[in-house]
């Protein structure tokens, strides 16, 4: 049996890059997951593992790919947790495009926070959205935060990096300042939900064919939660929208 892994040899030193830059992911073409549940879910999503890290008392995930052991406390100096798995996975990044006749797409423009994002990824999926877009300047999905706040949607929604203009749908912007009551608007038709950055939401002259509000007891909601009430009006809608149409 080969030798663990030290916390000096390349292979976790590129864990440790992976992990903490953004560039490093770019230019790789790869990023890390934590934790044997989102390892499980690359794999059966089938996306590329290039190999799996296990630290001692963990064990890796089913699936084809390399399994290294890692030294005690090599984990813990490389992981972005403050109590570490003791499971880490370097898996290939994509480039994915919003699917042909997609009819639900939620676009985020200059989404800062990771925690944010990887929320949008996981309500996406939960009300049957197509795809999520971000746009430039926004954080990286492949960041290990937004990994985790996906809880493994990012497998299985694709997430477009695109500006606004470049989503050729009809694209309804959020304000908390104006625009339509969201129940009010017909939603079961295509349609880009387009949520704005944290601290300045949409300027007035963004690319959006029309704006929603959600009427608030507080000022205004953050993005992730906005998106989620958004999606799932939009999924309730389209739910009425069937019933409707069956004999």
């Amino acid at each position: 049996m080969a030798d663990a892994l030290a916390f000096n040899n390349p292979r976790v030193q590129r864990l440790r890059r992976l992990l903490g830059r953004r560039s490093s992911r770019s230019e790789e073409g790869a990023f890390v997951v934590e934790g044997a549940s989102l390892v499980a879910q690359a794999f059966a999503a089938g996306w590329t593992v290039e190999a799996q890290y296990v630290a001692p008392g963990g064990s890796p995930a089913p699936g084809d790919a390399p399994v290294f052991d890692l030294a005690d406390g090599v984990i813990e100096r490389v992981a972005s947790t403050e109590a570490p798995q003791p499971l880490l996975a370097v898996v290939e990044t994509r480039r994915p495009v919003i699917p042909a006749g997609a009819t639900l797409v939620v676009v985020a423009d200059r989404l800062g926070d990771p925690g944010n994002a990887g929320t949008i990824i996981r309500s996406a999926e939960a009300a049957g959205a197509d795809a999520v877009v971000l746009s430039p300047g926004s954080v990286d999905p492949y960041n290990p935060k937004v990994v985790r706040a996906s809880a493994g949607s990012l497998f299985r929604v694709p997430v477009v990096g695109a500006a606004i203009e470049d989503v050729a749908m009809r694209r309804l912007g959020t304000s908390g300042r104006h625009g339509d009551d969201y129940t009010a608007v017909d939603l079961t038709e295509p349609v880009a939900l387009v949520i704005g950055n944290e601290a300045h939401g949409l300027p007035d002259d963004a690319p959006v064919d029309g704006w929603l509000t959600i009427p608030a007891a507080v000022e205004s909601l953050n993005a992730a939660m906005a998106a989620t009430v958004l999606l799932f009006e939009a999924a309730r809608q389209r739910r009425a929208a069937e019933g409707r149409a069956r004999p």
